[in-house]
């Protein structure tokens, strides 16, 4: 049960391909592969240390304010990743900017807490956080891979499309977003379609 509960988020139910959860900072800081995996495992570790500390508190707190305690939670470890992620990686800090603290609102942490976390096990509810984040880093990490390949023709900054490449801008823009989650979400589809079948 629990493995499943890992693997839903990767493939079955993935946030951003499935699930089309969390698009503000899935558009807005994929310009790198790095960009897409800072992002993605800042919010890892957010959802799984909130799961679990909802999981344990789920009995003790009041139905009639959860949600303003899931986000107080929320807002707790998100203060302690933003905080870690400035010490340690302070270029990928800035470069993520706003986002960071945004973590708090994100749908996808606040809709684990309240469909999963708050009726589930502590284990069961790290293994859906896990799986849930990975998935999101997972997704985070093609998009951004995807528009730095064709933005700048590189992949973390190694140059894979030669000196003769000319990059299309539009791809590091608001608007090659759109276009690359766009492509990717048809292609997800296409390779789900085939595979059910």
């Amino acid at each position: 049960m629990n493995i499943k509960n890992f693997t839903n988020g990767l493939i079955k139910e993935n946030p951003i391909f499935v699930q089309l959860l969390g698009m503000c900072p899935t558009l807005a800081v994929t310009t790198s592969a790095v960009n897409g995996i800072g992002m993605g495992l800042a919010t890892t570790a957010v959802l799984i240390s909130s799961n679990a500390a909802i999981s344990i508190l789920r009995k003790f707190i009041p139905a009639k304010v959860r949600i303003p305690a899931f986000v107080v939670i929320i807002a707790s470890f998100v203060t302690i990743v933003g905080m870690l992620m400035e010490a340690f990686t302070p270029a990928l800090f800035s470069a993520l900017g706003l986002f960071i603290p945004l973590i708090v609102v994100n749908c996808i942490i606040l809709a684990r807490a309240e469909s999963f976390a708050s009726k589930n096990g502590v284990v069961a509810s790290l293994m859906d956080g896990a799986g849930m984040g990975l998935g999101f880093t997972l997704a985070l990490f093609v998009l951004g891979s995807v528009r730095e390949l064709f933005g700048n023709g590189t992949i973390f900054d190694v140059s894979l499309l030669g000196a003769n490449y000319k990059p299309a801008l539009i791809m590091i823009l608001p608007p090659g977003a759109f276009l690359a989650l766009g492509i990717l979400l048809a292609l997800y589809n296409v390779v789900q379609i085939k595979s059910s079948k």
